[in-house]
């Protein structure tokens, strides 16, 4: 299960789609529900074979469902607002069979899609829309990212790093791509940072404690904040000095595993790089953490906050890595 949330203009909203829909998303929300009186807040899910997208302001009410291709399991999602493309990676996260579908957000259609000889993980594009930077996923062995034409899908290049690529974020620039390989063997792991006018890689950051997992990186790509496989907790690294400057544990809390591999899977920085929160899953928690003073200072726990629901057990209705590790994101504002 995979979400991301956006803010929409309220002129911008979704238009009709050709595909069903359980009613028209809103263009023109009540005043009191709206973000700065201009923007709309939407929560895009996708569960195995689909997309649901949620009205955030209005109680998190269903507002569309469309039905894709992607029972085999979601292992990625990627937008890019200039072309209004959403891309989709599914199948397997292993050395072979993976898959990624493109849908036009506004069209209401697929463009296209795509199967490959190569795994596919947690992608993400560049802000033009042009490329895309696909990870062989991390049960592949393989220590390859895929440099694919978002227009085709189709593969154009690779970069090398260690094993089991996984996650991957792009600059908000758009200059560098980061690069967390998963490493299955669970032993110290670098970040590596690649140019993405020459796709070469230009800086490596580490090592961290294991694999790296879900990872966020500041706007002036100075500070790096990557959770580990096994560590309740965090890591900074600075991306200037290619250091690790702290690794910050989760304080006052102990629960019983629920056997995810990494108990922090999910980490944010609130849009004004102020403060970080952290998935806690084994005690169903998210963590907040006053970063404004990092690199002097260290990250500071400041908040504590109770999930509505366990994160312990499967989803239901999925067909591959239904663990309930968790995932965090911010809107755009905040």
């Amino acid at each position: 299960l995979w979400v991301l949330a956006s803010c929409a203009g309220a002129t911008n909203a979704p238009t009709s789609q050709s595909t069903p829909t359980t009613k028209p998303i809103p263009t023109s929300p009540p005043p009191s529900t709206v973000v700065g009186s201009t923007m709309h807040h939407y929560e895009y899910v996708f569960p195995d074979g689909g997309m649901d997208v949620y009205d955030i302001d209005h109680g998190f009410s269903l507002v569309q469902h469309v039905s894709l291709p992607t029972s085999a399991g979601g292992r990625g999602v990627a937008v890019s607002l200039a072309t209004h493309m959403l891309y989709i990676a599914y199948g397997s996260d292993g050395s072979s069979d993976g898959s990624q579908l493109a849908y036009d957000l506004v069209a209401g259609k697929i463009v296209w899609t795509k199967d490959y000889t190569h795994g596919i993980d947690s992608m993400a594009i560049t802000p033009d829309g042009r490329t895309i930077y696909m990870p062989a996923g991390e049960n592949s062995g393989s220590n390859l990212w895929y440099v694919e034409d978002a227009a085709t899908g189709n593969d154009q290049g690779t970069i090398q790093t260690d094993q089991d690529p996984h996650d991957t974020v792009v600059s908000a620039n758009g200059s560098h791509v980061y690069m967390g390989p998963r490493n299955m063997h669970d032993t110290p792991t670098y970040l590596y940072v690649a140019d993405t006018t020459t796709n070469q890689i230009t800086q490596k950051v580490g090592p961290f404690l294991k694999g790296v997992r879900p990872f966020t990186v500041n706007r002036e790509e100075t500070l790096v904040y990557a959770s580990t496989t096994g560590f309740l907790g965090f890591q900074v690294g600075s991306i200037t000095t290619g250091k690790i400057l702290y690794t910050v544990p989760i304080q006052g809390f102990t629960c019983p595993s629920n056997g995810a591999s990494d108990p922090s899977h999910g980490v944010s920085l609130s849009p004004d790089e102020k403060e970080l929160y952290v998935i806690d899953s084994p005690c169903s928690y998210v963590h907040v953490f006053d970063v404004s003073g990092v690199p002097t200072r260290p990250p500071k726990q400041v908040a504590d906050i109770q999930l509505a629901h366990s994160l312990s057990g499967n989803e239901q209705g999925c067909g591959y890595d239904c663990l309930k590790d968790g995932w965090l994101q911010h809107s755009v504002d905040g």
